[in-house]
Protein backbone atom coordinates (compact mmCIF):
# COMPACT_ATOMS: atom_id res chain seq x y z
CA UNK A 1 0.00 0.00 0.00
CA UNK A 2 3.25 2.23 -0.70
CA UNK A 3 1.12 4.01 -3.54
CA UNK A 4 -1.34 5.65 -1.49
CA UNK A 5 -1.49 9.04 -2.43
CA UNK A 6 -1.02 12.18 -0.04
CA UNK A 7 -4.02 14.91 0.84
CA UNK A 8 -3.32 16.89 -1.66
CA UNK A 9 -2.54 14.22 -4.58
CA UNK A 10 -5.66 12.40 -4.36
CA UNK A 11 -7.41 12.26 -7.16
CA UNK A 12 -10.57 14.70 -7.73
CA UNK A 13 -14.11 13.46 -6.65
CA UNK A 14 -17.05 15.33 -8.53
CA UNK A 15 -18.63 17.78 -6.40
CA UNK A 16 -17.23 16.47 -3.76
CA UNK A 17 -14.19 18.77 -1.14
CA UNK A 18 -10.50 18.31 -2.05
CA UNK A 19 -9.43 15.55 -0.03
CA UNK A 20 -11.79 13.16 -0.52
CA UNK A 21 -10.55 9.07 -0.93
CA UNK A 22 -13.77 7.48 -2.90
CA UNK A 23 -12.64 5.04 -4.80
CA UNK A 24 -8.55 4.60 -3.89
CA UNK A 25 -9.60 1.11 -2.45
CA UNK A 26 -11.75 -0.16 -4.98
CA UNK A 27 -10.84 -2.98 -6.55
CA UNK A 28 -11.71 -4.78 -10.15
CA UNK A 29 -14.66 -2.34 -10.36
CA UNK A 30 -16.03 -3.19 -7.05
CA UNK A 31 -16.91 -0.26 -4.21
CA UNK A 32 -14.42 -1.05 -1.22
CA UNK A 33 -16.22 -1.64 2.39
CA UNK A 34 -13.00 -0.92 4.48
CA UNK A 35 -11.10 2.22 3.71
CA UNK A 36 -8.36 2.89 5.83
CA UNK A 37 -8.19 -0.79 7.00
CA UNK A 38 -6.72 -1.42 3.70
CA UNK A 39 -3.74 -0.22 5.18
CA UNK A 40 -3.24 -3.51 7.27
CA UNK A 41 -1.72 -5.85 4.89
CA UNK A 42 -0.18 -9.03 6.09
CA UNK A 43 2.88 -7.24 6.33
CA UNK A 44 2.06 -4.53 8.42
CA UNK A 45 0.22 -7.11 10.82
CA UNK A 46 3.59 -9.25 10.99
CA UNK A 47 5.11 -6.29 11.97
CA UNK A 48 2.76 -5.16 14.53
CA UNK A 49 3.59 -8.81 16.06
CA UNK A 50 7.22 -7.91 17.28
CA UNK A 51 5.41 -5.74 19.52
CA UNK A 52 4.82 -8.89 21.80
CA UNK A 53 7.36 -9.30 24.12
CA UNK A 54 6.49 -9.00 27.77
CA UNK A 55 3.36 -11.23 27.88
CA UNK A 56 0.84 -8.07 29.21
CA UNK A 57 -2.49 -7.36 27.85
CA UNK A 58 -4.70 -4.10 28.39
CA UNK A 59 -8.57 -4.61 28.18
CA UNK A 60 -9.34 -0.64 26.67
CA UNK A 61 -13.14 -1.54 26.53
CA UNK A 62 -14.96 1.17 29.78
CA UNK A 63 -17.67 -0.76 31.13
CA UNK A 64 -21.02 -0.32 28.92
CA UNK A 65 -23.16 1.12 31.93
CA UNK A 66 -20.31 3.62 32.26
CA UNK A 67 -22.92 6.97 31.54
CA UNK A 68 -25.78 6.18 33.50
CA UNK A 69 -27.75 8.92 31.15
CA UNK A 70 -25.70 8.92 27.83
CA UNK A 71 -25.56 12.58 25.58
CA UNK A 72 -27.22 13.79 22.94
CA UNK A 73 -30.58 11.29 24.06
CA UNK A 74 -29.07 8.00 23.75
CA UNK A 75 -30.19 4.92 25.50
CA UNK A 76 -28.29 3.94 27.95
CA UNK A 77 -27.50 -0.14 29.43
CA UNK A 78 -30.57 -1.83 30.16
CA UNK A 79 -29.62 -5.31 31.83
CA UNK A 80 -32.43 -8.04 32.11
CA UNK A 81 -31.85 -11.09 33.74
CA UNK A 82 -33.68 -14.27 33.43
CA UNK A 83 -33.93 -17.09 35.87
CA UNK A 84 -34.29 -20.41 34.08
CA UNK A 85 -37.09 -21.43 37.26
CA UNK A 86 -39.68 -19.02 36.14
CA UNK A 87 -38.98 -20.02 32.25
CA UNK A 88 -39.93 -23.00 30.41
CA UNK A 89 -36.29 -24.45 31.17
CA UNK A 90 -37.60 -25.21 34.88
CA UNK A 91 -33.88 -25.63 36.34
CA UNK A 92 -31.27 -24.03 37.91
CA UNK A 93 -29.79 -21.12 36.02
CA UNK A 94 -29.49 -17.67 34.25
CA UNK A 95 -29.85 -15.97 31.37
CA UNK A 96 -29.34 -12.26 30.33
CA UNK A 97 -30.30 -9.84 27.52
CA UNK A 98 -28.33 -6.35 27.46
CA UNK A 99 -29.70 -3.43 25.37
CA UNK A 100 -27.89 -0.02 24.66
CA UNK A 101 -27.38 2.22 22.11
CA UNK A 102 -23.62 1.20 20.60
CA UNK A 103 -22.29 4.89 20.80
CA UNK A 104 -23.04 4.94 25.44
CA UNK A 105 -20.00 4.09 25.76
CA UNK A 106 -16.50 2.58 24.32
CA UNK A 107 -17.36 2.04 20.56
CA UNK A 108 -16.51 2.15 16.75
CA UNK A 109 -17.96 4.33 14.31
CA UNK A 110 -18.27 2.81 11.00
CA UNK A 111 -18.46 4.49 7.81
CA UNK A 112 -21.89 4.57 7.99
CA UNK A 113 -22.29 6.31 11.40
CA UNK A 114 -22.01 10.22 10.16
CA UNK A 115 -22.23 11.14 6.89
CA UNK A 116 -20.45 14.43 4.58
CA UNK A 117 -23.78 16.82 5.11
CA UNK A 118 -23.74 18.42 2.47
CA UNK A 119 -23.94 15.36 -0.30
CA UNK A 120 -25.99 13.11 2.78
CA UNK A 121 -23.15 10.13 1.81
CA UNK A 122 -21.00 7.82 3.57
CA UNK A 123 -17.92 5.95 2.63
CA UNK A 124 -17.29 5.84 -1.15
CA UNK A 125 -20.62 7.92 -1.67
CA UNK A 126 -22.79 5.34 -0.08
CA UNK A 127 -26.19 6.54 0.28
CA UNK A 128 -28.53 4.21 2.49
CA UNK A 129 -31.72 4.48 4.41
CA UNK A 130 -33.20 2.92 7.90
CA UNK A 131 -34.65 -0.36 5.91
CA UNK A 132 -30.98 -0.99 4.14
CA UNK A 133 -29.51 -1.18 7.64
CA UNK A 134 -31.56 -2.86 9.56
CA UNK A 135 -30.96 -6.09 7.84
CA UNK A 136 -33.03 -8.40 9.64
CA UNK A 137 -32.38 -12.29 9.12
CA UNK A 138 -32.42 -13.27 5.71
CA UNK A 139 -32.10 -9.40 4.67
CA UNK A 140 -28.09 -9.21 5.18
CA UNK A 141 -25.98 -7.37 3.12
CA UNK A 142 -23.75 -10.30 1.73
CA UNK A 143 -22.60 -8.38 -1.30
CA UNK A 144 -20.60 -5.57 1.17
CA UNK A 145 -22.27 -2.89 -0.18
CA UNK A 146 -22.91 -0.73 2.82
CA UNK A 147 -19.43 0.00 4.68
CA UNK A 148 -20.78 -1.40 8.38
CA UNK A 149 -18.96 -2.90 10.80
CA UNK A 150 -20.02 -6.17 10.76
CA UNK A 151 -17.79 -6.79 7.54
CA UNK A 152 -14.22 -6.61 9.57
CA UNK A 153 -14.99 -9.99 10.33
CA UNK A 154 -14.57 -11.24 7.02
CA UNK A 155 -11.09 -9.96 6.97
CA UNK A 156 -10.54 -11.10 10.65
CA UNK A 157 -11.25 -8.43 12.72
CA UNK A 158 -8.22 -5.48 13.53
CA UNK A 159 -4.87 -6.72 14.16
CA UNK A 160 -2.23 -3.58 13.81
CA UNK A 161 -0.04 -1.86 15.99
CA UNK A 162 -1.40 0.22 18.10
CA UNK A 163 0.46 4.08 19.00
CA UNK A 164 -0.45 5.32 22.00
CA UNK A 165 -0.52 9.39 22.49
CA UNK A 166 -0.72 10.16 26.58
CA UNK A 167 -2.03 13.82 26.40
CA UNK A 168 -3.37 13.54 29.74
CA UNK A 169 0.69 12.76 31.41
CA UNK A 170 2.07 15.06 29.09
CA UNK A 171 -0.84 18.19 30.58
CA UNK A 172 -0.02 17.38 33.67
CA UNK A 173 3.57 16.67 33.97
CA UNK A 174 3.63 20.68 31.97
CA UNK A 175 1.31 22.30 34.26
CA UNK A 176 -1.19 22.47 31.20
CA UNK A 177 -4.82 23.81 32.45
CA UNK A 178 -6.91 21.54 30.37
CA UNK A 179 -10.29 20.48 30.80
CA UNK A 180 -12.08 17.36 29.60
CA UNK A 181 -15.57 19.25 30.09
CA UNK A 182 -15.04 21.73 27.78
CA UNK A 183 -13.90 22.77 24.23
CA UNK A 184 -10.35 22.44 25.12
CA UNK A 185 -8.26 21.24 21.72
CA UNK A 186 -5.31 19.03 21.17
CA UNK A 187 -3.61 20.19 18.34
CA UNK A 188 -1.38 18.12 15.65
CA UNK A 189 1.87 20.17 17.35
CA UNK A 190 0.83 18.71 20.61
CA UNK A 191 0.80 15.13 19.17
CA UNK A 192 4.10 15.39 17.56
CA UNK A 193 5.72 16.64 20.80
CA UNK A 194 4.32 14.09 22.83
CA UNK A 195 5.23 11.04 20.16
CA UNK A 196 8.92 13.07 20.02
CA UNK A 197 9.05 12.66 24.35
CA UNK A 198 7.30 8.98 24.20
CA UNK A 199 10.29 7.70 21.36
CA UNK A 200 7.37 7.12 18.74
CA UNK A 201 7.40 6.79 15.07
CA UNK A 202 4.43 6.37 13.28
CA UNK A 203 3.89 3.82 10.54
CA UNK A 204 1.69 3.49 7.85
CA UNK A 205 -1.29 0.57 9.36
CA UNK A 206 -0.98 2.07 12.92
CA UNK A 207 -3.76 2.67 14.82
CA UNK A 208 -3.70 6.15 17.16
CA UNK A 209 -4.63 6.39 20.34
CA UNK A 210 -5.09 9.82 22.17
CA UNK A 211 -5.76 9.63 25.54
CA UNK A 212 -7.41 13.48 27.02
CA UNK A 213 -9.06 12.16 30.82
CA UNK A 214 -12.76 12.33 29.72
CA UNK A 215 -13.95 9.01 30.61
CA UNK A 216 -11.57 9.23 33.75
CA UNK A 217 -13.39 12.00 34.80
CA UNK A 218 -16.47 10.47 34.65
CA UNK A 219 -15.81 7.57 36.25
CA UNK A 220 -17.06 6.81 40.58
CA UNK A 221 -19.04 9.80 40.76
CA UNK A 222 -23.19 10.41 40.99
CA UNK A 223 -25.26 10.24 37.60
CA UNK A 224 -26.18 13.58 38.54
CA UNK A 225 -22.42 14.80 38.57
CA UNK A 226 -21.60 13.07 35.26
CA UNK A 227 -24.87 15.45 33.69
CA UNK A 228 -23.30 18.24 35.16
CA UNK A 229 -20.08 17.96 33.72
CA UNK A 230 -21.71 17.00 30.12
CA UNK A 231 -24.43 19.02 30.56
CA UNK A 232 -23.14 22.43 28.78
CA UNK A 233 -22.19 19.81 25.71
CA UNK A 234 -18.68 21.52 25.35
CA UNK A 235 -16.36 18.54 25.41
CA UNK A 236 -12.11 18.27 24.53
CA UNK A 237 -11.18 16.34 21.38
CA UNK A 238 -9.02 16.64 18.75
CA UNK A 239 -8.67 20.03 16.78
CA UNK A 240 -11.38 20.08 14.11
CA UNK A 241 -10.14 21.31 11.38
CA UNK A 242 -9.02 20.49 7.12
CA UNK A 243 -5.54 21.27 8.46
CA UNK A 244 -5.98 18.22 11.09
CA UNK A 245 -7.73 16.06 8.79
CA UNK A 246 -5.06 16.12 6.66
CA UNK A 247 -2.20 15.61 8.29
CA UNK A 248 -3.97 12.37 9.78
CA UNK A 249 -4.81 11.12 6.37
CA UNK A 250 -1.00 11.95 5.58
CA UNK A 251 0.15 9.56 8.30
CA UNK A 252 -2.12 6.65 6.49
CA UNK A 253 -3.24 5.88 9.98
CA UNK A 254 -5.59 2.36 10.00
CA UNK A 255 -8.09 3.84 12.17
CA UNK A 256 -8.20 6.44 15.18
CA UNK A 257 -9.41 5.92 18.91
CA UNK A 258 -9.51 8.06 22.05
CA UNK A 259 -11.25 8.64 25.61
CA UNK A 260 -13.22 11.29 24.03
CA UNK A 261 -17.26 11.64 23.50
CA UNK A 262 -16.66 12.36 19.67
CA UNK A 263 -12.62 11.95 19.28
CA UNK A 264 -12.84 16.00 18.21
CA UNK A 265 -13.78 18.80 20.12
CA UNK A 266 -17.21 20.34 20.55
CA UNK A 267 -18.74 22.43 19.59
CA UNK A 268 -17.09 22.64 16.10
CA UNK A 269 -15.90 25.94 14.96
CA UNK A 270 -17.55 26.82 11.38
CA UNK A 271 -13.82 27.42 8.54
CA UNK A 272 -16.04 30.22 6.59
CA UNK A 273 -17.10 31.90 9.86
CA UNK A 274 -14.84 31.43 12.46
CA UNK A 275 -17.66 30.83 14.57
CA UNK A 276 -19.18 27.94 16.38
CA UNK A 277 -21.28 25.77 14.66
CA UNK A 278 -23.91 22.47 15.25
CA UNK A 279 -22.69 19.11 15.89
CA UNK A 280 -23.77 18.61 12.42
CA UNK A 281 -21.03 20.35 11.14
CA UNK A 282 -18.32 18.06 13.13
CA UNK A 283 -15.47 18.45 10.65
CA UNK A 284 -13.36 15.34 11.40
CA UNK A 285 -16.16 12.67 11.60
CA UNK A 286 -16.99 14.65 7.83
CA UNK A 287 -13.02 13.93 7.07
CA UNK A 288 -12.42 10.90 8.42
CA UNK A 289 -15.70 8.42 8.36
CA UNK A 290 -17.07 9.95 4.77
CA UNK A 291 -14.42 11.01 2.97
CA UNK A 292 -10.99 8.46 3.99
CA UNK A 293 -13.10 5.98 5.41
CA UNK A 294 -11.12 5.53 8.72
CA UNK A 295 -13.11 4.39 11.55
CA UNK A 296 -13.18 6.30 14.85
CA UNK A 297 -12.98 4.64 18.21
CA UNK A 298 -14.28 6.83 20.82
CA UNK A 299 -15.24 6.68 25.26
CA UNK A 300 -11.98 4.11 25.24
CA UNK A 301 -11.00 3.36 28.54
CA UNK A 302 -7.50 4.21 28.75
CA UNK A 303 -5.64 4.53 32.29
CA UNK A 304 -4.88 1.42 32.65
CA UNK A 305 -2.83 1.60 29.65
CA UNK A 306 -1.10 4.92 30.28
CA UNK A 307 0.13 2.58 33.28
CA UNK A 308 1.49 0.07 31.56
CA UNK A 309 3.10 2.16 29.27
CA UNK A 310 4.83 4.14 31.24
CA UNK A 311 5.64 1.21 33.37
CA UNK A 312 7.20 -0.48 30.61
CA UNK A 313 8.83 2.73 29.14
CA UNK A 314 6.96 2.17 25.37
CA UNK A 315 3.84 3.81 23.75
CA UNK A 316 3.44 1.10 20.86
CA UNK A 317 1.62 -2.34 21.29
CA UNK A 318 -0.27 -5.34 19.08
CA UNK A 319 -3.87 -3.57 19.37
CA UNK A 320 -6.63 -6.60 18.21
CA UNK A 321 -10.12 -5.41 18.17
CA UNK A 322 -13.46 -7.65 16.76
CA UNK A 323 -16.16 -5.55 17.01
CA UNK A 324 -20.08 -7.66 17.35
CA UNK A 325 -20.92 -9.37 14.42
CA UNK A 326 -24.49 -7.58 13.63
CA UNK A 327 -25.71 -7.24 10.33
CA UNK A 328 -25.50 -3.63 9.48
CA UNK A 329 -24.19 -2.66 12.29
CA UNK A 330 -23.31 0.88 12.38
CA UNK A 331 -21.13 1.57 15.92
CA UNK A 332 -20.20 -1.40 17.97
CA UNK A 333 -18.32 -1.85 21.13
CA UNK A 334 -14.74 -2.58 20.54
CA UNK A 335 -13.74 -5.10 22.27
CA UNK A 336 -10.23 -3.76 21.82
CA UNK A 337 -6.99 -5.58 23.71
CA UNK A 338 -3.53 -3.72 23.88
CA UNK A 339 -0.89 -6.78 23.96
CA UNK A 340 2.38 -6.08 25.31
Amino acid sequence: MSNIPDFDSLPEVKGMPKGCAWGVFDKDGKKDVYGTLNLLTPDVVKAAYSELKDGISVSLNWPIGAIQTPGFGRKGLVHKVICFEQSPLACHGYDDEIEFNTQCSSQWDSLCHFHHQPSKSGYNGVQTNVEELKQDYGNEDHDQKLPTLNHWHKRGGLVARGVFIDYKAYADENGIDFNPFTDDKISVDDIEKIAKKQGVEFKPGDVIIIRSGFTEGLTGISGEKQNELMGSHRVCGVTGNEATAKWFWNQHFAAVAGDMIAFEHIPPINAETGKEDSVGNLVLHQYFLALFGMSIGELWDLKALSETCKKLGRYTFLLTSAPLNVPGSIGSPPNALALF
